[in-house]
């Protein structure tokens, strides 16, 4: 599969380069293995984006009951588990504060990932700069990771310790989603 996407980019380049130059008539256009390199390289980040989407989607390589949607399953059961109205809601509340708490965060992320790029898209890289800008993206991705463990604690706290206990029996004691074969929940 990797192969045959080279040689798809590679034909794509080469023969847009070729185009181009022919129309054109050599005006001041970068040479085509320039050309070849800049499409790769933006190949590359949009198949590790999509890659990465797919993987927090689909739950791929994630098998631990840390990444399982642990508010959504609550509300999923409310029945089951007896939650009442304030319950629910309050489950809810989390839920909704996390996914926005959760969109800030990857737009802040987004923006310092582009930071990152342009640090590196320089001759002479200033390695203390680019190096405070990947500790910055990781701390984004540690801050959302506790956050979500929080408000996955703040919601267990919400249940009774016999709702707590059916939880458990039914949801938190089975494979995780991987293994059953099932979507995740694209909501936490």
């Amino acid at each position: 599969m990797r192969k045959l996407i080279n040689a798809i980019v590679l034909a794509v380049a080469l023969g847009s380069g070729v185009c181009a130059s022919a129309a054109e008539g050599e005006k001041s256009r970068p040479s085509i293995p320039d050309e070849v390199g800049d499409a790769w390289d933006r190949l590359q980040q949009v198949l590790q984006e999509w890659s990465d989407r797919f993987r927090e989607r689909f739950g791929v390589g994630r098998e631990s009951v840390e990444n399982r949607p642990v508010i959504s399953e609550m509300l999923n059961r409310r029945e089951a588990l007896g939650l009442s109205a304030d319950q629910g809601k309050k489950i809810e509340q989390l839920r909704d504060n996390f996914e926005r708490l959760s969109i800030r965060n990857n737009a802040e992320l987004r923006i310092v990932e582009l930071d990152i790029a342009g640090l590196l898209d320089t001759p002479t890289i200033d390695l203390a700069k680019v190096e405070a800008k990947v500790r910055e993206a990781e701390k984004l991705r540690a801050d959302l990771r506790i956050a979500r463990i929080k408000v996955i604690e703040q919601a267990k706290a919400t249940l009774t310790p016999e709702q707590r206990k059916k939880f458990y029996d039914t949801v938190e004691s089975r494979p995780p989603r991987a293994a059953r074969g099932q979507n995740p929940s694209a909501k936490e």
